[in-house]
């Protein structure tokens, strides 16, 4: 959860929107509760929190396999080393509203609750939509938000969606996460084990097990996935046949995608490891200050003021917990 604060500045509880502080406080905590409850942000990036101005990610290469050493054998030794990494600075986030003296005096309690739930609306709806815009700012290797943009490579420095994803040690071989292919029954299971085929920086098989699949709010996705996974039984088959992908896939339609995604021409979908995202760090999200609301008299307009600020990034470390497909001139599976 990403916490909120509020604090009274400067004579506030004496003033007269002193007694609505702490119900308006309440009604944004419940809110803010209520929006990460229904957030797909915490089942996509792996959420931490910072101290930091910035935060550097980072992995070591694998240790070379167990060797035979016989009775009474030595311990071979392997040295790690570390290969791509990424820094990625936090960046700050500010909104406001007022409280007119009006509504106090006539105890228009509801309009002001309602004003501290569009706040709060606002403040989970941004964090949704950057995580959204920075997923599908994958694509391309950056992405807007705010009129600024923002980076979404990996810590290889390609797009986090690429057909040339390099080997820190073999530089002349490359790796593709970055399909084409609608959605089909055959084409999950082709980008499933693509997945499961996808080597560590030493060439090593890294056992990925793809758990989660992500699309964007669009019907016909919906309708192709659901009859995909949905039915232990094959209905294509005249003998309803096992359908092997039932019960293997948590599916993730998250409707903020489809500000950021182009769905006139292709129809993205995305494979995604949960558990390697966990202990690898696919895409991570860093809360660095959570909601703080500062509220205080703003005499010149007889109005108290809330402002709000927060810091939070996010960003994209190793690229193999995560592959598209549905994408024009990507690989073929």
């Amino acid at each position: 959860m990403a916490g909120f604060t509020m604090t009274k500045v400067g004579g506030f509880n004496d003033s007269i929107f002193g007694k609505s502080a702490e119900p308006i406080s309440m009604v944004m905590e419940k809110d803010i509760e209520a929006f990460e409850q229904r957030s797909a942000l915490k089942n996509i990036f792996d959420m931490k929190k910072s101290k930091n101005f910035a935060e550097k990610m980072t992995a070591l290469s694998a240790m070379d396999d167990f060797e035979p050493v016989g009775e009474n054998g030595g311990h071979p030794t392997s040295e790690f080393s570390e290969v791509f990494n990424k820094v990625i600075e936090h960046e700050t986030f500010k909104k406001g509203f007022n409280i007119s003296r009006e509504m106090v005096d006539d105890a228009k309690f509801n309009l002001m609750k309602d004003r501290a739930i569009k706040f709060t609306q606002a403040y989970g709806r941004s964090r949704e939509r950057f995580g959204a815009a920075a997923l599908a700012g994958g694509l391309t290797g950056s992405f807007t938000f705010g009129g600024k943009t923002f980076d979404a490579t990996c810590a290889d420095g390609k797009a986090l969606f690429s057909k040339s994803h390099p080997y820190f040690f073999k530089p002349t071989k490359n790796q593709s996460n970055l399909f084409a292919g609608s959605f089909s029954a055959a084409n999950l299971g082709k980008l499933a084990t693509a997945m499961q085929n996808f080597e560590g920086d030493k060439g090593e098989i890294l056992a990925l097990a793809p758990d989660t699949i992500i699309i964007p709010n669009d019907a016909g996705l919906k309708y192709d996935v659901f009859e995909a996974i949905g039915a232990d039984k094959d209905p294509d088959t005249s003998n309803n046949g096992f359908n092997y992908q039932y019960g293997m896939w948590n599916v993730i339609v998250w409707p903020y995608l489809n500000q950021f995604m182009d769905l006139t021409t292709d129809k993205p979908w995305i494979l995604f490891d949960s558990h390697f995202n966990k202990t690898n760090g696919t895409a991570i999200w860093y809360d660095r200050v959570p909601l703080e609301v500062k509220a205080f008299v703003d005499n010149e307009n007889d109005s108290a003021r809330y402002n709000g600020y927060a810091r939070w990034s996010t960003g994209f470390n190793n690229w193999r917990g995560i592959a598209i497909g549905g994408v024009t001139g990507g690989t073929t599976l």
